[in-house]
């Protein structure tokens, strides 16, 4: 079981969001301090661009950590550079979480991975129909599903965005989708903007410990004790 952590520096709505920083740490290390704490992972890879300007990213992720793996490949073809990660880490497994959701919950990761196993589909996630907040997504594959997308899927969107050739084809893959009890995908908790940053900032402000990682139900709470935080970047909803 991989989990393999997309990262770049190039992001045409927020640059260098990536090495952002949140609390005296790059938001990318505070996403992998959260994936670390995941139960069901065995490895975990960031997959990097072979441009010159992603060598931060590099650098950064082997000084936090030298045993996290790194593969760097295409800027565009994400979905190129998933399969050759997995291809060379030769896992049967794959994890996808973007390293833009640094509030992402590890336990939510746990339970998504631990449906697709006792389902044994061919891929399973937590967005396909939205219930989490949009930051908490979490997606696992087979290598053998990501052989097959990256294949036979074409189109720039396919290509870009690594699953959508499985999410498209369900008579091609096995599906399932993770829902939660309540619908919380009004809720906003990703970084595209500004002020996505911003509220993740006020989250980390108030919340963040180095004895335990917070949860969703941590940051629920905050939220209805200060429901005006989740104004901070409404306006993207």
């Amino acid at each position: 079981m991989c989990v393999i952590v997309q990262a770049r520096i190039g992001s045409t709505r927020l640059p260098g969001k990536v090495m952002k920083d949140i609390l005296g740490k790059p938001m990318l290390i505070r996403v992998l301090e959260r994936i670390k704490e995941m139960k069901t992972k065995d490895t975990l890879v960031v997959a990097t661009t072979t441009s010159r300007e992603d060598d931060i990213i590099v650098t950064t992720v082997r000084e936090y950590d030298e045993t996290i793996g790194i593969y760097r490949g295409s800027s565009h073809d994400v979905l190129d550079r998933y399969h050759k990660a997995a291809k060379k880490y030769e896992v049967d497994i794959i994890v996808r979480i973007t390293s833009d959701d640094p509030l992402i919950d590890p336990k939510i990761s746990d339970m998504v991975v631990e449906a697709f196993l006792e389902n044994q589909c061919d891929y399973c996630c937590n967005n396909m129909r939205r219930t989490y907040p949009y930051g908490m997504d979490t997606e696992v594959f087979s290598v053998e599903s990501l052989e097959k997308a990256w294949k036979e899927a074409h189109s720039a969107d396919e290509r870009e965005h690594v699953t959508p050739y499985m999410r498209k084809n369900p008579d091609k893959f096995k599906l399932l989708n993770v829902e939660h009890s309540t619908d919380l995908s009004r809720l906003r908790w990703t970084v595209d903007y500004e002020e996505d940053f911003e509220f993740v900032t006020k989250i980390y402000e108030r919340l963040y410990s180095e004895e335990r990682i917070f949860s969703m139900e941590d940051i629920l709470d905050v939220l209805h004790k200060e429901p005006w935080l989740a104004d901070i970047n409404r306006i993207f909803r």
